[in-house]
């Protein structure tokens, strides 16, 4: 009876365990609301109950638990899963492990919690708030954390309650965030116990991880968890190029940059000879409107420039150069340097004393849109040029505006010819007015309208200061004055044209972390990347395989036979398909058989590769060479035809022994001459020269005058496949030429090569016959003729 007693006993604490963990977070309860409660009713509630018990605000010893509870339970109900799985399960949710396995095993109906054996990892009142001070959530980090990290680099930790090796970190991670938030760095964590679906946007495939963002851009942390190796890692996430280091040789092409890249200049003077990592962070918070530069107390060279601004070198000194770039607008030395200080420090010398309208942002900053009559912000405007002209009216106003006292007031002047649309709206309501003019507005809406009032034609004289004072007196007290209106057109931005250099660097840091997880085998965030680069590779190795064994088919051809017996293999360079081949060029290139490229283009022509000769003479060779390139031109696509052309002039006596090892196949037309001598004219013949297998193909040229459609371009008996050439002696014999003149005229030169594209097309088919040779008539036949 004892043991049945003894597991009661234990079935019933463990279900009072699971009871009081059940009821201690209970979120409806602490949140108290009803289960049937709407988004929004708990919304609503949790923004009041957090601001209640806020620990910052709330000095009640248990604000702090309290306040994570508040915040745990809207964590819960407003996650429908997860409250659904609460109203079922009572499970809250606050156990589980990272991952779709889960350390808590439910059972139908019953739960087993681990909270009852009390372990550290899992008890949310150990947790140390200052992790739930830094917690991000998917919403937050989208909208806030992404935003602002174009601002300020962040550091965020992937951890979750069952992370053993989390523990281990913990020591180091509070000490460099104690450091890191300090100097302006962005906190964050992420449990994924809660925020699965933010770490898997984050690429976060394990806990404990640390990441940086910058730039809406995600880096991991690869290296040991040290303090010296985060600080590093958060310093190498910074661009690399925002700060200059500035000695005596380049401190004026420094100062002097204030014009081209209408910013004011910042030099921090200090003697470390590493810039420390609070100037980098601001330099890269005000990137957009800040120049910095970092002088090196220590060197030899930089001994000029403590010299010339009196520098004192026990403390770090901070100045700011306007448009004088000889005296300091501003300046800040503290031993101490706080990041408030030089936030405050920043922000308030963020645009130049005059500065120039670039684009719309720094329009929208300068003359802000009117919110309360309190808050007017005039802007006076000088619409001038960028010539040599107009330097001494642009230098006038640049001294008028820096006696202004007047905090509603401020100074820019704008290129008429780089804004050429903002200046056309100013100035078409007054007649004969061109610049330099000033002008004074007042923005009455984020839409573009305006109230302005063009003064007076600006050329610097006092005159035109002082109508300008006046006017500017006349403005505060009657802000009526301002009788034109307009909508103003958006600014161009005149740096638009440094986009290709950011998307240089971009790509440079791109590959740069390609590269970095490549060699800490991020494999799972490189996954993509690495699919698409197999996929080229497959894909081009497919394709030249599939060339390759394209290629090798048209080397080997069968041999089939004619009916008679006669030997007419299929050895053709290419099959049918291979003359639809589109060309690879634009021309034909045909080079001349001469005993130099006799070699070469016939007797080693590569096996399979086929020579087509055209036979002409000095007198053909432009009518006949134009009329051979538009007929063989559809096929140059093919890789294994060469083209060339063999002059009969010179070359008469090869033409002649060729055609003596094929005398069976010829039937060629002969003049005769007075002595009855028979004179053969191989103008116009096109051969077609198999330099591997000794072989050739005729084509005998179609003359003009007659019937073309009754005479074939080529013999029957050296053209015709199928035929034998006995047959075709037979059934066509050689005609006999009329008696007409030996010249031929360009006409009947011109069409000798009619049908030569028919002729080409059974070429490649292999339907042509074939005369084999012994061998290839040697050199000494194809030396010119003396």
């Amino acid at each position: 009876m004892s043991l049945p007693f003894a597991v009661v006993v234990v079935l019933l604490v463990l279900l009072a365990g699971s009871l009081y963990a059940a009821s201690e977070v209970d979120p409806y309860k602490i949140l108290g609301v009803t289960r049937t409660a709407s988004q929004t009713e708990i919304k609503k509630v949790y923004k009041r109950l957090a601001k209640e018990w806020h620990p910052d605000k709330n000095k009640n010893p248990d604000a702090e638990d309290m306040f994570i509870k508040i915040t745990k339970s809207y964590e819960i109900l407003s996650n429908e899963e997860k409250r659904s799985n609460y109203d079922r399960y009572g499970q809250t949710d606050d156990t589980q492990p990272y991952g779709h396995g889960q350390y808590g095993h439910r059972h139908d109906n019953f739960y087993f919690d681990e909270s009852f054996f009390n372990f550290p990892f899992n008890n949310k009142n150990n947790r140390d708030f200052a992790d739930s001070k830094y917690t991000l959530h998917f919403n937050q980090y989208v909208n806030d954390v992404v935003p602002d990290s174009f601002k300020r680099p962040y550091l965020i930790k992937i951890t979750s309650d069952w992370c053993f090796s989390c523990i281990h970190i913990e020591p180091v991670w509070k000490e460099v965030v104690q450091e890191m938030e300090m100097l302006g760095v962005g906190i964050g964590v992420v449990d994924v116990g809660y925020e699965r679906r933010l770490a898997n946007h984050l690429g976060a495939h394990r806990t404990p991880s640390i990441l940086g963002v910058i730039n809406g851009k995600v880096t991991f942390f690869h290296y040991a968890v040290a303090k010296e190796h985060l600080k590093q890692f958060v310093e190498d996430l910074l661009p690399q190029r925002l700060v200059e280091k500035v000695t005596d040789r380049n401190d004026l092409q420094f100062l002097n940059s204030w014009h081209d890249l209408n910013k004011p200049h910042v030099l921090l003077f200090d003697q470390v000879p590493i810039v420390p990592l609070l100037y980098k962070l601001t330099a890269f918070a005000y990137k957009d409107y800040l120049q910095f530069g970092y002088v090196d107390q220590g060197l030899s060279e930089t001994a000029n420039l403590l010299k010339q601004f009196n520098i004192n070198t026990y403390a770090p000194t901070m100045l700011v150069f306007k448009e004088n770039i000889d005296k300091p607008a501003d300046i800040i030395q503290a031993k101490g340097m706080k990041k408030q200080i030089i936030d405050e420090f920043m922000s308030n010398n963020k645009f130049l004393l005059v500065p120039r309208l670039v684009n719309q942002k720094l329009f929208d900053e300068l003359c802000p849109v009117k919110q309360f009559h309190r808050r007017r912000k005039y802007c006076v405007l000088l619409i001038t040029g960028d010539e040599e002209t107009f330097s001494f009216g642009n230098q006038a106003f640049l001294s008028f505006a820096s006696t202004n006292t007047k905090e509603v007031v401020r100074f820019a002047y704008v290129y008429q010819r780089l804004q050429q649309p903002l200046c056309d709206v100013l100035m078409q309501n007054k007649d004969s007015m061109s610049p330099p003019q000033v002008v004074i507005l007042e923005r009455r809406n984020s839409a573009g309208k305006v109230l302005y009032k063009p003064v007076t034609a600006w050329n610097g004289s006092e005159e035109d200061k002082q109508r300008l004072l006046e006017e500017l007196e006349r403005l505060q007290k009657d802000p009526s004055m301002l009788n034109y209106d307009a909508m103003l057109p958006e600014l161009n931005n005149e740096f638009a044209s440094m986009f290709i250099i950011r998307w240089i660097y971009a790509s440079y840091d791109y590959l740069s972390e390609v590269i970095d997880d490549i060699l800490h085998n991020n494999w799972r965030e490189m996954m993509p990347l690495l699919s698409l680069i197999f996929s080229a590779l497959f894909i081009l190795f497919g394709t030249v395989v599939i060339q390759a064994f394209s290629d090798s088919s048209e080397d080997k051809q069968p041999k089939p036979k004619t009916k008679d017996g006669t030997k007419a293999e299929n050895g053709s360079p290419g099959s049918s398909s291979a003359s639809s081949r589109p060309p690879k060029k634009n021309f034909v290139e045909v080079t001349e058989l001469t005993d130099i490229t006799y070699t070469s283009n016939l007797v080693k022509l590569r096996p399979g590769h086929m020579n087509v000769v055209l036979v002409l003479t000095d007198a053909s060779k432009n009518i006949l060479l134009s009329k051979f390139a538009k007929e063989v031109y559809s096929f140059t696509g093919t890789v294994t035809l060469h083209f060339s052309f063999l002059n009969i002039d010179k070359h008469s006596e090869w033409m002649n022994t060729l055609l003596e090892y094929a005398q069976d196949a010829m039937q060629i037309d002969a003049d005769e001459d007075d002595g009855g001598n028979r004179k053969i004219d191989y103008t116009g013949y096109v051969l077609a020269l198999n330099g591997h297998k000794k072989y050739l193909c005729l084509f005998k040229p179609v003359y003009t005058g007659e019937d073309l459609d009754s005479k074939s371009s080529e013999d029957e008996g050296g053209a015709s496949g199928g035929r034998s050439r006995s047959s075709s002696r037979d059934d066509h014999p050689p005609p006999r030429k009329s008696n007409r003149s030996r010249s031929i005229s360009t006409l009947q030169i011109h069409h000798k090569l009619d049908r030569l594209g028919l002729w080409m097309e059974r070429l490649m088919e292999g339907t042509l016959p074939r005369y084999y040779i012994p061998a290839w008539p040697g050199l000494d036949k194809i030396t010119p003729s003396k």
